[in-house]
C-alpha cells in the first residue's frame, strides 16, 4: 500500500503556546494560516523536551487530514529577554555570560508552577539552582527529572545558579570543561 505523498512546507513564526506535560504545543506561522501542530517527539529529535511560549521557530512541515503538522525543528531562537531580569544576573561585574564554559549537567527536579528546580553538573555533588525565568529566556518552557542539559553558571547572592540553560547538544559541539 503506498503512502501519498506531501509537500514539504517550511514554516518560520513563533511558539503559541507548549506544554509537555500534554505532549504537544501550536506554532503561528509569519504567513499566516491555521496554526501548526508541534509535537513532543518532533521536539526530541532536535534535542529539546520543551520550547518557550513566544520563542521564534523554524520547522518543515507537511498537511494532514487534522491539519498542518511540523515534522522537524530547524531551529529556535529564544524569546526577547524581559525587562525583569534576575537581580544576580543584573548585579553582575565584569563577567560576560557568552564567556562562561558550558558544563554538562543533569536535572535533579524542576517544578514550573513553583518556579524553579535544581540540577547538578556531572561529577558534581552539588546543587545548581535553576529558575524558570533563566529556563525561558533560553528557549525551554519546562525541565524533566535526568535531562541532560548544558549550563553556564555563575555564583549568585546564595550560591551557584545557572545563567544560562542549553540543550544537550549544544555542549557536544563546544569545549566542555
Amino acid at each position: 500500500m503506498g503512502e501519498k505523498q506531501t509537500e514539504i512546507l517550511h514554516v518560520a513564526g513563533h511558539v503559541k503556546w507548549f506544554d509537555a506535560s500534554k505532549g504537544f504545543g501550536f506554532i503561528v506561522a509569519d504567513e499566516g494560516g491555521s496554526d501548526v501542530l508541534l509535537h513532543v517527539n518532533v521536539l526530541r529529535n532536535f534535542g529539546q523536551n520543551s520550547v518557550a511560549d513566544g520563542a521564534r521557530i523554524e520547522v518543515n512541515a507537511h498537511r494532514t487530514d487534522r491539519g498542518v503538522q511540523a515534522t522537524e525543528v530547524l531551529q529556535i531562537e529564544a524569546p526577547a529577554k524581559g525587562t525583569a531580569a534576575l537581580a544576580d544576573l543584573a548585579d553582575l561585574e565584569d563577567v560576560s555570560i557568552e564567556d562562561l564554559p558550558l558544563e554538562p549537567a543533569r536535572v535533579k527536579w524542576f517544578d514550573k508552577g513553583k518556579g524553579f528546580g535544581f540540577a547538578n553538573i556531572f561529577g558534581k555533588s552539588e546543587d545548581i539552582f535553576l529558575h524558570k525565568e533563566v529556563v525561558r529566556q533560553s528557549g525551554m518552557s519546562d525541565l524533566q527529572p535526568g535531562e541532560a542539559l548544558a549550563l553556564r553558571v555563575i555564583e549568585g547572592r546564595r550560591g551557584r545558579m545557572a545563567a544560562e540553560v542549553h540543550p544537550w547538544e549544544d555542549a557536544l559541539s563546544s569545549d566542555i570543561s
